[in-house]
């Protein structure tokens, strides 16, 4: 069996890194890209504490894009640039893995757009930790009983949107297993915003703070009780291993696929 040949964009970054020393290390899987704008001409493998891959770090997507060694490429940069180089990808019929946060329902409505334009699939997931994605099926569980609900979610200061996408999947799960968004109250904000932005009707609370990494809470309350499931990401090394079933799935996929709940029966 070929190997599926992989592009990391972000590959200088702190999960970029990761993803590079996952990938070396797969069988079934080959580092053939790394793409970022720092550290360029360094080698990918050397920057991800591995020994050295040949494979050196270049800011031109583009042009590792259009030559053709690539089956999928997997996206861990900025809200600002990932849209790009979604698009960059499939206009070269290459797949993206995507792990960059804040895309909004428009930009998925886009996304949609260009795999069916260029008949190529796509894989967008919020989070890529198997617990989260198992906390997030149980929120949805769960609001089916419990009406009133509250996130909260909590990363590392240099996260550049908020909230975070795993709490907007989040709550849009909640608000479709519910029926609905909870019960509105009236309420008096002495301070603007002290109460959290509202998505889906559900109040979600973002907390950007050195030593973070990524941390969701999901608050149920009821007469008499309160529910609580979290979920801590403590380290990068818990997305792994499904950010490899999803570069795994992804060139045999042909649609837009959000949320990697969708692999897990």
């Amino acid at each position: 069996m070929n190997s599926i040949r992989i592009i990391v964009c972000g590959a200088a970054g702190k999960m970029g890194r990761h993803i590079v020393k996952a990938v070396t290390a797969a069988a079934d899987l080959e580092l053939t890209g790394a793409v970022d704008i720092i550290k360029i001409g360094e080698d990918a493998g050397v920057l991800a504490g591995i020994k050295p891959t040949g494979i050196k770090i270049t800011n031109r997507l583009q042009e590792l894009l259009a030559a053709g060694i690539a089956d999928v490429l997997v996206d861990f940069t900025s809200p600002l640039t990932v849209m790009d180089n979604i698009h960059c990808a499939l206009k070269h019929r290459i797949a993206p893995v995507v792990g960059t946060t804040g895309i909004s329902a428009e930009d998925l409505d886009q996304i949609h757009r260009w795999v069916v334009q260029y008949q190529t699939g796509a894989i967008v997931a919020p989070n890529f930790a198997l617990g989260a994605i198992l906390m997030m099926k149980a929120a949805q569980m769960f609001a089916r009983y419990l009406k009133t609900v509250e996130i909260i979610e909590m990363h590392h200061d240099e996260k550049m949107d908020a909230p975070s996408g795993t709490a907007c999947k989040t709550a849009a799960l909640i608000h479709e297993a519910a029926g609905g968004a909870p019960p509105a109250r009236e309420e008096l904000e002495k301070h603007p915003g002290v109460r959290g932005g509202r998505v889906n009707g559900i109040p979600i609370h973002s907390v950007r703070l050195p030593g973070l990494v990524a941390h969701h809470e999901v608050l149920f309350g009821d007469a008499g009780q309160l529910l609580s499931i979290r979920h801590d990401a403590l380290n990068r090394d818990c997305f792994i291993p499904g950010l490899l079933l999803a570069i795994r799935r992804a060139p045999d996929n042909k649609d837009l696929i959000y949320g990697l709940e969708n692999f897990i029966s």
